[in-house]
């Protein structure tokens, strides 16, 4: 017993714990679209953190199955959220980074769970298709994106491998591909909720959809996740010789892939599971971008172990 207890005050085993739990939170994010995508944001009706009023519903329909796992996964992530930082202040030394990452971590659950509410509470769900939605819609994925981005640099910053810090160059590219990642990934969220609430029958109706005057502001805001996303790619393209070789694979190989998902979620009008393929790539690509610019953030050699 005496050497588990002392193991776990070392860390031996918290870089595989904090991966774990960022494993785990992209397993939310992913099922949080599953929740949109089938409408069933109101399945646990205008009750938040219960669900119609209930610890446990009782004759769920499938809304409410839907709804009340993404509420469940949450609680689960939250708790494991809580013993990351825990254990991160108990294993790491003062002032070292990972700390930092997991204060922040923490801080960005806090208000995740608040838009989450404000979400429920504010019947930003199912077929509302107002602006204040897409308001909300953005700033609640921009802090999930963000939330992501610090549960991964808790862990990167846990490993024993130094940073190689980027040059002059490399940082203004790193920073550019960051910001545009991120806009891309708040305007992915508009262009999937459009795809949800006003589905078209055909990619030239789609099209049509997407110039028409009369069209409702959601699907002429389309165009702007493709305009993100090709910011996006000159930005990594211009980072990518910069990197290191295991960073620069990863980056270029999950920007490919997610480029082919998106261009497959489009020509196949978004279905399902489609768009649960484009936002899981699109998660680990974040990681992966997250990872690779972890000097921006804090330019000193990762903190030994």
């Amino acid at each position: 017993m005496s050497r588990i207890l002392d193991s776990i005050r070392k860390g031996a085993c918290l870089p595989a714990y904090a991966a774990f739990v960022v494993g785990f939170m992209v397993l939310v994010i992913v099922e949080g679209a599953v929740v949109r995508a089938t409408g069933s944001g109101a399945g646990c009706g205008a009750h938040w953190p219960l669900c119609n009023g209930q610890i446990l519903p009782h004759h769920p329909r499938l809304a409410t199955i839907i709804e009340y796992t993404h509420r469940s996964l949450t609680g689960i992530c939250t708790t494991l959220v809580a013993l990351l930082i825990a254990w991160t202040f108990l294993a790491r030394p003062r002032r070292d980074r990972a700390r930092s990452a997991a204060v922040a971590t923490g801080i960005l659950l806090i208000t995740e769970g608040a838009l989450g509410a404000l979400l429920v509470l504010g019947g930003y769900v199912e077929h509302n298709a107002s602006t204040a939605r897409v308001i909300v819609q953005c700033v609640h994925f921009t802090n999930t994106m963000l939330l992501l981005a610090a549960m991964s640099l808790t862990w990167w910053w846990m490993r024993p491998r130094e940073t190689t810090p980027l040059c002059p160059t490399g940082r203004t590219a790193g920073w550019l591909a960051v910001f545009a990642t991120m806009l891309t990934g708040a305007t992915g969220s508009v262009a999937a909720l459009a795809d949800t609430l006003f589905p078209s029958p055909s990619l030239h109706a789609a099209l049509l959809q997407d110039f028409a005057a009369s069209a409702p502001l959601l699907i002429r805001m389309r165009w702007i996740h493709p305009a993100a996303t090709l910011l996006t790619f000159a930005a990594t393209m211009w980072l990518l010789p910069q990197l290191r070789s295991t960073p620069r694979r990863w980056v270029a190989t999950l920007l490919l892939i997610q480029i082919v998902l998106g261009v497959a979620d489009v020509l196949l009008l978004a279905p399902l599971s489609m768009q649960v393929l484009h936002l899981l790539c699109a998660d680990l690509f974040w990681i992966a971008l997250v990872a690779a610019c972890s000097s921006l953030l804090s330019p000193e050699s990762a903190a030994s172990t």
